[in-house]
């Protein structure tokens, strides 16, 4: 796990809109963040420069102590768990989570080691060996989900569009991803633009409006202690 800085972070597309807007945040290490906010705050921007998916206008991102901005995207301690989360419809549950490790030349015996105890994490190691079609879209979920944690990130990034889906499948992926902050210590910072959900995980919670950061709540545990 490792901490997450921002440092007056602000991101300006070419036709002068500012997404982001000199935004400084500290989360610590193995913190659950919730980032809330109506569409087009810029909480997703935010996930995105984390990323190396956007490119940042000005400011900086550390990750520990190592600054990010101009380290590329595969070389980033980090998982995403975005709306396009491309699993191949012709490999099996196995090859799919496999894919990322296999690309990184790891030895196979490594390979087999994470992905079966990825897969026994999350509760579907009885479909390595079918093929997508055969499973469930909530299975594909977990798949997609095991591929981000057999790489063994420092940090999560999981953007709402990653759970567009019926609620209880969307409470599913909550609580697999509550489950891999609490117990594998990876810090997560997830993008909502539901209250109800934001305010209900009991987590610490920045809220976004125009790019800028309005307020940000403590989460439950620290409130109950003052």
């Amino acid at each position: 796990m490792s901490s997450v800085t921002f440092e007056h972070l602000t991101k300006t597309y070419p036709n002068g809109f500012v997404s982001v807007d000199d935004v400084n945040l500290h989360i610590e290490d193995g913190e659950f963040v919730v980032f809330h906010g109506p569409s087009g705050c810029g909480k997703s921007t935010i996930l995105r420069m984390i990323g190396g998916l956007e490119d940042i206008t000005s400011g900086r991102i550390y990750l520990d102590n190592e600054l990010l901005n101009d380290i590329l995207p595969r070389d980033r301690r980090l998982s995403m768990a975005f709306q396009n989360y491309t699993l191949y419809k012709n490999f099996n549950t196995y090859e799919n989570i496999a894919l990322g490790l296999r690309l990184r030349n790891f030895p196979l015996t490594v390979i087999d080691s994470r992905v079966k105890t990825a897969a026994k994490f999350l509760g579907i190691a009885e479909i390595l060996d079918k093929k997508l079609k055969a499973i469930s879209d909530a299975d594909k979920q977990r798949t997609a989900l095991c591929r981000a944690i057999v790489c063994q990130p420092k940090v999560m990034l999981v953007d709402e569009d990653f759970a567009r889906q019926d609620e209880n499948r969307r409470k599913e992926m909550i609580s697999d991803i509550l489950k891999i902050n609490r117990v594998m210590k990876i810090t997560v910072l997830y993008v909502t633009n539901n209250y109800e959900e934001a305010v209900s995980l009991g987590k610490r919670t920045v809220f976004m409006k125009d790019g800028k950061i309005t307020h940000i709540s403590e989460a439950a545990e620290k409130r109950s202690k003052c």
